[in-house]
């Protein structure tokens, strides 16, 4: 049974459609996202190794499955709409342009004149424009409290750039106020999921040992220690490591959801517009927790997104998406026909029509499209896409 401040789907689709005898409308949304094309394409795309570096590391895909099992356990134990949740946490990266968030700065920089780019507003965008699998209108048509939560997963938003605003304006979304306790929990699990997993990917490039980890950060330190001691001789790698990173969500976990329901308990909210009236964030660690993943963020942020051979790809990743987007600007008689014909006449609309198809790009058909386009790879030879 739901709790009264989960969310329910109150304000409806902005196109009106036959409700379904089977389905909820907040399942129908999950659906749509996992049919989309813009799901299927993080097959693709980075999330911090370029795909050939290994069949086992994550890529924006897997991430956003791993995401989403997280997520949906914590909303069943919070008695809160699993199927919103994981709608939410499954459609979280689809505005991600290729090559991971040196893509992003890219494609942010390059847009600059027209206005920027930004993932989580290019997220909300594919999903109220860009898809087009229905004959009566462009989107997805999700439910308001569907695109509530994709908009605002990360807290409000006070000035929005242009595609947030543009979406806001074709159908108000609340945006200075704080999203409901679904997308809260979906924003935490991205937290939880990237942190622990990219752990075990660094471990599995070789840039550094979990022993390496556990002298930087007591927290995986602690964990080490009670596996080893449930685990009296686990030395492999492929045993040891899965063991730790389990156990670290499942601390994390047992965590938020302790803190949650203290902070749930306090305010009392008799429903979802209790929740988004707050003014603050009540899916959350307590504050030892909080400052625990700090310090294992901090050595990932050193010893793997800044190590050599992740930043070799950074620049000419860059490269790849910059030029592409400078190519395609210049000639847009390389765009596909169907995006030749629906080229808006002016600027700035014109540059952010070339902006979408960019960055719903994966890593190696950008490649393809650089190639083709501008000349050479400029990626290192042994990444082959």
């Amino acid at each position: 049974m739901l709790a009264p401040y989960a969310t329910r789907p109150e304000r409806g689709r902005r196109h009106d459609e036959p409700g379904s005898a089977t389905r909820g409308p907040f399942q129908r949304d999950r659906d749509r996202i996992i049919h989309s094309t813009a799901f299927r394409r993080l097959r693709y795309k980075t999330q911090v190794f370029v795909a050939p570096d290994g069949d086992h590391f994550r890529v924006r895909l897997t991430h956003s499955l791993e995401v989403a099992q997280i997520a949906r356990t914590l909303a069943r134990a919070l008695r809160l709409d699993e199927d919103l949740t994981e709608a939410l946490a499954l459609a979280h990266d689809l505005g991600h342009p290729p090559f991971g968030h040196s893509g992003e700065d890219a494609l942010e920089a390059v847009m600059a004149p027209w206005g920027g780019f930004d993932h989580n507003a290019q997220t909300v965008r594919i999903v109220t424009r860009l898809e087009c699998r229905y004959p009566g209108w462009d989107g997805l048509n999700l439910c308001w409290e569907t695109l509530e939560g994709l908009a605002k997963h990360n807290g409000p938003i006070y000035l929005p750039g242009w595609a947030m605003a543009a979406a806001d304006a074709d159908w108000p979304l609340d945006l200075s106020s704080h999203a409901g306790l679904e997308a809260q929990v979906a924003a935490i699990a991205d937290d939880i999921a990237y942190d622990n997993h990219d752990l075990d990917d660094g471990i599995r490039a070789g840039l550094f040992s979990v022993d390496e980890v556990a002298e930087a950060v007591p927290f995986t330190a602690d964990t080490l220690a009670a596996v080893r001691t449930r685990w009296p001789g686990v030395a492999a790698r492929r045993r040891l490591v899965p063991e730790v990173v389990r156990a670290q969500i499942g601390r994390m976990t047992d965590d938020l959801l302790e803190e949650t329901r203290r902070r749930l308990t306090d305010l009392a909210p008799a429903n979802a517009s209790d929740v988004r009236a707050a003014g603050r964030t009540l899916v959350g660690l307590t504050p030892n927790m909080a400052a625990q993943t700090r310090v294992l963020k901090d050595f990932l942020r050193s010893r793997m997104y800044r190590h050599p051979r992740v930043v070799a790809l950074r620049d000419p990743s860059q490269e790849v998406v910059a030029d592409v987007f400078r190519a395609l600007h210049a000639n847009p008689e390389a765009l596909p026909q169907d995006w030749q014909a629906a080229m808006p006449a002016d600027e700035p609309a014109r540059a952010r029509h070339v902006g979408d198809f960019v960055a719903g790009m994966t890593d190696r058909f950008a490649l393809r499209v650089y190639e083709r386009l501008v000349g050479p790879s400029p990626l290192p030879e042994d990444v082959l896409l």
